[in-house]
């Protein structure tokens, strides 16, 4: 046997490039359970990055360990080993490989380099800025250091720093698209869409290898500039990469906007997840054998309300008076928020309503997966889903026995990680479950929860709000990305058809109200039938409403939250029964209030219905008679029901799991 290892090992010496010659060395030493030399742990290891670029990764990692334990104190084994796990979606390890590397190559930036972009990906940001930076001290010019170090700031929520990084990045390689699209990702969190769109065009035109998502954040800005020109060919680009399956990147919330269906959404947002937890999952949070329940002394269910929205923001206005009106007798209310303190009085009620506070901010998404399973939560409910700010690789490591997805994302996360999404008969109807990656728990009602505590502030005249004090105001504060061309060509035939009416919309860009205007004068409506109102404080905001006569809805995303503040200040709302969970929260909420009627089966109806309205002043004050008699009434702002029938199916959930409840 010897004899025929070293006739083998002649060969290969005689042959280095031979693949076949040394597939069989690496055999006979493995039956052999014999370790090679450093030369042949080398050349094992760059067989193995053969296998890897050929597609092979999975026969890569084996080759590479075989060659790591062969000559354990090279690091350039341990750095080929780290791209093969980097490679198989393996974050955690494929740090630690580089870790090794950079530990054993104290002087090759490229190893430290990759050790912090892994440390970026685990969010441990302060490690991953340490070792980005002695990759920089290594070698100043290296610019995918700089790249990854600016990723750092950016995902920290140093945003100014992230854009200086980035441009960094760009001295030294103008033609990188990637640093043109992160560039451009940062401008658009800073409010500067403007700015943004150039730079994910210019992504775009020099190639990225997954473009999905610059595609995305580009047809999104656009839509919240109100550009419409070319969106058609852009959007048809996006759709073709769900159907195709040709990108993970592309953000599930900006896809809703396509309009192109529940089954293809769920495909999206399966991807994205996909993309965004990947590697998670390898390390476990408790040791084997651990239990994985905790015996609650107590018999109270621990529910916590994972979001990065505990401040003046939307969810945190719908959840507020459910947080307070929850049963104590049998649940435990945690707030575990990742995102920042305002200051603000909305933050301190929560923070007052909630029994405990978990500050996971700053934390990697490890570490606070271990904070939470620390805390002993049995049902963990992420009220982000894909959202803004979200971060799914926090419940992506299993930190409570039940997890479920709720109010912040209107449909499936498409996350194995996630058992359930709360919804109710509306927005998710029986019949289509397939269109969820999660079980279906509907709440009887309507899925959203109200503050019926929530004040209104004094009316304004119509005057001081640049109204007419005559005629029909049709208005919708919706953000402007969510009106499209199609819908804007129904509101402008509507205004032409009614001459003494007004359309009353949310001011946002500088670019919005002049693209608008110049949109409708090309549909034959003067600009100033368009009106425009500034932003305001929530009880000054409320006010306006009542200043108007029909609150118009927009789809394929319609109002979710505006929807429910245009209600609770008393002003109805026509709606379309959309395709999808986003489409069809208006309808969810109209039902629940007691204006089903209202509630349109298609486009055309609904334009109808408008123009209908609007030529009978009588009707419309009926409907807010309607409307006011229903409030107090209304199982949308009955808070108490609402939370009785949460909590019946946070029960449900709980006991399906079958988990101990000692």
């Amino acid at each position: 046997m010897h004899t025929a290892l070293a006739d083998q090992r002649r060969r290969v010496a005689a042959q280095p490039g031979n693949v076949a010659a040394l597939t069989d060395l690496f055999a006979t030493l493995d039956r052999l359970n014999q370790p090679g030399t450093p030369e042949e742990a080398v050349a094992r290891s760059n067989f193995a990055e053969h296998l890897r670029r050929q597609g092979r990764a999975v026969e890569a990692e084996a080759h590479h360990r075989r060659a790591v334990a062969w000559l354990p104190g090279f690091g350039g084994n341990h750095f080929n080993l780290g791209v093969t796990l980097q490679a198989l979606g393996r974050i955690a390890e494929a740090a630690e490989a580089y870790g090794d590397a950079a530990r054993l190559m104290p002087t090759f930036a490229g190893a430290a380099c990759n050790h912090g972009a892994m440390l970026r990906e685990l969010g441990r940001w302060d490690e991953a800025e340490a070792e980005l930076r002695r990759a920089l001290a290594l070698d100043a010019g290296l610019a995918a250091g700089w790249l990854n170090l600016a990723a750092v700031w950016r995902d920290s929520g140093q945003s100014e720093r992230a854009a200086q990084g980035f441009r960094a990045v760009l001295i030294l390689r103008p033609d990188l698209a990637e640093a043109h699209a992160n560039l451009a990702l940062v401008l658009k969190e800073s409010g500067r869409q403007a700015d943004s769109v150039t730079g994910f065009e210019r992504a775009l035109r020099l190639g990225l290898a997954d473009a999905g998502g610059a595609l995305a954040q580009l047809i999104q800005q656009r839509r919240h500039l109100c550009r419409w020109d070319g969106l058609d060919t852009l959007s048809a680009r996006l759709v073709a990469m769900v159907r195709d399956g040709t990108s993970q990147q592309i953000h599930p919330w900006i896809f809703l906007g396509e309009g192109a269906g529940p089954r293809l959404e769920r495909r999206c947002a399966e991807r994205y997840s996909a993309w965004r937890t990947r590697g998670i999952g390898i390390t476990p949070l408790e040791p084997p054998g651990a239990p994985q329940v905790r015996h609650r002394t107590d018999g109270r269910l621990r529910v916590a309300y994972l979001s990065a929205d505990f401040h003046e923001h939307a969810t945190a206005v719908l959840i507020a008076e459910l947080i307070e009106r929850h049963d104590r007798t049998r649940f435990v209310i945690v707030g575990a928020s990742y995102g920042p303190d305002d200051g603000g009085p909305l933050r301190a009620r929560l923070r007052q309503g909630f029994d405990h506070w978990l500050e996971l901010s700053g934390l990697s998404d490890t570490d606070a997966a271990r904070r939470l399973r620390d805390a002993g939560i049995d049902i963990l409910v992420d009220l982000k889903g894909h959202t803004s700010a979200a971060r799914p690789g926090i419940a992506a490591h299993r930190p409570a026995s039940v997890q479920a997805q709720w109010l912040g994302y209107p449909g499936t996360m498409g996350a194995p990680f996630i058992d359930w999404v709360i919804a109710d008969a509306t927005v998710a109807p029986p019949g289509r479950e397939d269109e969820f990656s999660e079980r279906v728990i509907r709440l009887p009602d309507s899925y959203q929860p109200n503050d019926r505590t929530r004040r209104i502030g004094d009316t304004p005249s119509r005057a001081a709000c640049g109204l007419p004090d005559n005629g029909v105001v049709l208005c919708c504060f919706n953000a402007a990305y969510k009106i499209t061309p199609d819908l804007f060509d129904r509101w402008c035939r509507v205004l032409a058809a009614r001459p003494n009416t007004v359309l009353w919309l949310l001011d946002s860009h500088p670019e919005v109200a002049p693209n608008l205007r110049r949109e409708a004068v090309a549909r034959g409506v003067s600009a100033d039938r368009l009106v425009f109102s500034p932003r305001l404080p929530g009880p000054e905001y409320l006010a306006r409403y009542r200043l108007a006569d029909l609150f118009l809805d927009t789809g394929p995303v319609g109002a979710h939250t505006t929807a429910s503040d245009a209600l609770w200040a008393g002003l109805p709302m026509v709606t379309v029964m959309g395709n999808a969970f986003a489409g069809r929260v208006g309808a969810s909420l109209l039902r629940a209030v007691g204006l089903p009627d209202l509630v349109m089966p298609d486009w055309d109806a609904y334009e109808d219905r408008i123009l209908s309205l609007t030529r009978k002043p009588e009707a419309l004050v009926a409907l807010k008679t309607r409307l006011a008699d229903a409030l107090s009434q209304a199982p949308l702002f009955d808070t108490d029901r609402f939370a009785c029938a949460l909590e019946a199916a946070y029960a449900r959930m709980w006991a399906e799991a079958g988990p101990d409840q000692g």
